[in-house]
């Protein structure tokens, strides 16, 4: 009976051994090596989520219109795509059903879809997410965004220039470091045609509030502002408050100039399909780990991933021939806007004569410069 008893329990142990060791197998990749695959290696669905509608003159029509680059680039990869995401719980419900569907490469396109998005991807390492606009990243998760505020700079220029009181509006959400960049690049831009500009600044607290926007358009045209910029999602109704009220229009994210174009002037526009297409590409072949993308990527005018807007049919040739001189500028490396001495609201040197800002300074920015009306707090 012992050896009966000890034969048995042999047995068992070599099932147990047996069976971890199939375990162990079955968790490698089907690489030769033995190495797991890279985040997103071999994909033939990618999907993108949106915090808005695709047809928004704004933030989520730019960002659908760089999905439809990647859908033609791969005629044979299927899109999967979700409007109206929350950034909320909800946005990690979406993901996750992507990837049970079969999506191995997500684009969470809007700021708070950023936390959702690190949740999902500490779940499934396999799968490759890029995010955009976030300020941090994880082995499976890159951000990329642009250097808009370099077209908000240009914007800018031809607002200050059509202007003809000098006193420039700026429709915005919520006072974060992207939208503070902006509006300051924006008048740096006009107090370099007119030092006596200012920008007066009107919060929506929301990224797409129609009444708000409204509101905020007319609460502006009461302050005697004859020119209007904004960082809002969707865009529309800024655009089309402002031409009612004969006030010339800046727009963002997307060419919005079919809306108004006796009032629009131009606008800080994102193109981002040939780096939709490069991110997809990066992922499916295997090649996210160690690329660029694992960290923050940042492109601008000179990479092509933001543009200057047509300008509306009212801007004289010689403003038009003035921002393309100051774009070419930029491009070149020849100018930056930031170089110091830049000074806040309340006169404090932020950045010191002959210092260059690096991209990272500036996305951390804080304060409005010299020549804005407007309450951070607010």
């Amino acid at each position: 009976m012992k050896k009966l008893y000890l034969a048995m329990v042999i047995a068992a142990i070599m099932l147990v051994l047996s069976a971890c060791s199939n375990e162990g197998s079955a968790t490698e990749s089907s690489d030769s090596s033995g190495e797991s695959a890279a985040p997103g290696e071999g994909s033939e669905k990618v999907g993108f989520i949106f915090v808005g509608t695709k047809d928004d003159y704004g933030y989520n029509q730019a960002a659908y219109d760089g999905s439809v680059a990647v859908e033609e680039a791969f005629p044979d990869m299927e899109i999967l795509r979700s409007e109206n995401v929350p950034e909320t719980a909800e946005a990690e419900r979406v993901m996750e059903e992507m990837i049970r569907n079969g999506a191995k490469v997500i684009f969470p396109t809007s700021y708070g879809h950023l936390e959702p998005a690190m949740n999902v991807a500490e779940r499934h390492p396999d799968v490759a997410f890029f995010h955009q606009g976030g300020l941090k990243n994880a082995e499976n998760l890159g951000t990329y965004f642009g250097n808009i505020w370099q077209a908000a700079y240009l914007s800018g220029v031809a607002a200050g220039s059509v202007s003809e009181s000098g006193n420039l509006g700026y429709v915005v959400s919520f006072p974060i470091p992207q939208v503070l960049l902006n509006v300051n690049a924006f008048t740096l831009g006009a107090q370099s045609v007119n030092p006596d500009a200012t920008t007066t600044v009107a919060f929506t607290g929301s990224w797409c509030d129609p009444g708000q926007q409204a509101s905020s358009v007319n609460s502006l045209a009461e302050q005697g502002v004859d020119v209007i910029s904004q960082h809002q999602d969707c865009t529309k109704t800024v655009i089309e408050t402002a031409d009612r009220l004969d006030i010339k229009s800046v727009g963002y994210h997307a060419d919005a100039s079919t809306l108004a174009p006796e009032t629009w002037v131009t606008g800080a526009i994102w193109n981002w399909g040939d780096l939709f297409v490069d991110m997809t590409t990066t992922a499916i072949e295997g090649n996210f780990k160690g690329s660029e993308y694992d960290g923050i990527y940042r492109g601008g005018l000179s990479e092509g991933v933001v543009e200057l807007a047509p300008f509306g049919n009212q801007v004289p040739d010689d403003v038009k021939t003035l921002v393309e001189e100051e774009k070419a500028a930029i491009e070149s490396g020849e100018f930056h806007p930031f170089a110091g001495p830049i000074k806040s609201q309340n006169g404090d040197v932020k950045i010191e004569e002959g210092v260059t800002p690096t991209t990272d300074e500036l996305e951390a920015v804080d304060y409005f410069v010299e020549g804005v009306i407007g309450n951070i707090s607010e």
